[in-house]
């Protein structure tokens, strides 16, 4: 067993193509995580970087589990603003830091669809969120002046579902469609000032691509998110576009090294009474490095990765830096 196992893991590159490509199912992922990002209370349904590695890839059919540690720390200067906390309120010098772990089992299915390999995901996480504020001003609605505000909170998210279709063209073209939303029923109070729950739901539709010859890896997926109105602060975010990318190459039948990047941009203004900065649009970059490696479990073929990312050139929201770390488990093949 172990001899055959070892042979497998050799000849990858050149064979065997989806029953390790399975294991990255986990990592092109969508998930919604509440960190001091944009929006409404610094929050936005989508974040950038979700999708990276072979994200268009077809899978080994079955059940998968993956499991990703997310950590990320953002400010933003204290001259400048955003809405936080609800209820009109406003907050300037705003320093957060989350850590989240996401578990989102998927189920990969045997007989095509429309030609093509779908997939459904249901994901969660629990974690927690902090938060230091400089100052947070009057808004509308009589919120009091204040200083030196600190605020934190332990829980789970909302509940994220995602259904992707996959189609393959001449071994190294790939294509892609995706559509997710959230049931908002994570830990969430219009009065806080930090929240793992949205308090409001969206949806996001989106297509991609990915070049993989065995060896060299290039993907890039593209999409929309359309926010509904949250009703306990009459705020709506407006519509978001955004694109994730990768390209790495492996050195090893095993092992492959690279970069990821993003493009995140707010198209059309946030609204409602409680939209007190107005429009608000933002926006924001990042790139940074990857790594990953596949390592043998019993008769299974295990993945872990690593990667992260430094923002710039942001607008109307915190930047910083964020890592993610990702175990992804095959739970058995599709009978």
């Amino acid at each position: 067993m172990e001899q055959s196992l070892k042979h497998k893991l050799v000849i990858w590159p050149h064979a065997g193509r989806h029953a390790v490509a399975a294991l990255y199912a986990g990592v092109a992922l969508a998930v919604a995580v509440p960190s001091a990002l944009a929006d409404e209370g610094g929050v936005s349904f989508w974040l950038p970087g979700q999708f990276s590695a072979l994200a268009a890839v077809q899978v080994q059919p079955g059940w998968s589990l993956p499991l990703f540690y997310y950590h990320t720390s953002a400010d933003l200067g204290g001259s400048k603003q955003i809405p936080r906390g609800g209820r009109g309120r406003v907050a300037a010098g705003v320093d957060a830091e989350a850590d989240l772990l996401f578990a989102g089992p998927t189920y990969t299915f045997g007989e095509p669809l429309l030609g093509g390999q779908a997939a459904v995901t249901a994901l969660a996480a629990v974690g927690r969120m902090a938060v230091d504020v400089d100052a947070t001003l009057t808004g509308p609605r009589g919120n009091t002046i204040s200083t030196g505000v600190s605020d934190s909170l332990k829980g789970s998210s909302d509940l994220y579902a995602m259904a992707t279709l996959k189609w393959e063209h001449k071994d190294v073209h790939n294509f892609m469609v995706y559509t997710m939303g959230n049931l908002p029923v994570g830990a969430y109070d219009p009065d806080r000032l930090v929240n793992l729950g949205l308090g409001h739901a969206s949806m996001d539709v989106g297509g991609g691509y990915t070049y993989f010859d065995k060896v060299n890896e290039f993907s890039v997926v593209t999409g929309m998110t359309y926010n509904w109105e949250n009703s306990d602060t009459d705020y709506q975010n407006g519509i978001d576009a955004h694109l994730d990318w990768s390209a790495s190459r492996f050195i090893s039948p095993q092992t492959h090294f690279g970069l990821v990047g993003y493009f995140y941009e707010q198209v059309t203004g946030d609204e409602g009474s409680g939209a007190v900065l107005g429009d608000f649009k933002s926006r924001v970059r990042g790139v940074g490095p990857q790594a990953g490696h596949f390592f043998a479990v019993g008769q299974e073929l295990w993945y872990v990765s690593l990667k992260g990312y430094y923002e710039f050139d942001a607008r109307n929201r915190a930047e910083g830096w964020n890592t993610w770390v990702s175990l992804i488990i095959p739970l058995g093949k599709y009978e």
